[in-house]
């Protein structure tokens, strides 16, 4: 990635939520859409964070991250680049990093490897309790 790549904390989409602590639960295709399916870490300055109760030990809450219009999906693992044909190749775990290395670009690195795909900008979804 270079120097000039932009991060997550910088993207309005992800404010006060922490992907660091965030875990992706599957990935999938609606249409041209991908689809992330995430536990998310929200902060307390987050508009939907709630108190954790006395068993958690953050606020997590369920949610998606949508690309929409995504193409050229490929996922690197040691060091080497597939095109990704199921979206089952890709695996689950912590996030680690997203990042935008150039407009219309994005790299989603973890446990699973790193994503990376063209896309319009993502747009980040909250689900219902």
């Amino acid at each position: 990635m270079s120097d000039t790549a932009v991060g997550w904390r910088q993207l309005r989409e992800f404010a006060d939520v922490d992907l660091e602590r965030s875990y992706v639960l599957s990935w999938h295709r609606e249409g041209a859409m991908l689809v992330v399916d995430v536990d998310l870490y929200l902060e307390p300055e987050h508009p939907f964070y709630e108190t954790p109760r006395p068993a958690e030990k953050a606020c997590i809450r369920p949610g998606t991250i949508e690309f929409p219009h995504c193409e050229n999906i490929r996922l690197a693992r040691d060091g080497r680049a597939q095109p990704v044909e199921l979206m089952d190749e890709i695996g689950l775990g912590a996030i680690s990093d997203l990042r935008v290395p150039q407009d219309g670009h994005y790299a989603i690195s973890g446990e699973f490897g790193t994503v990376s795909l063209v896309a319009e900008r993502p747009i980040l979804r909250l689900k219902g309790p």
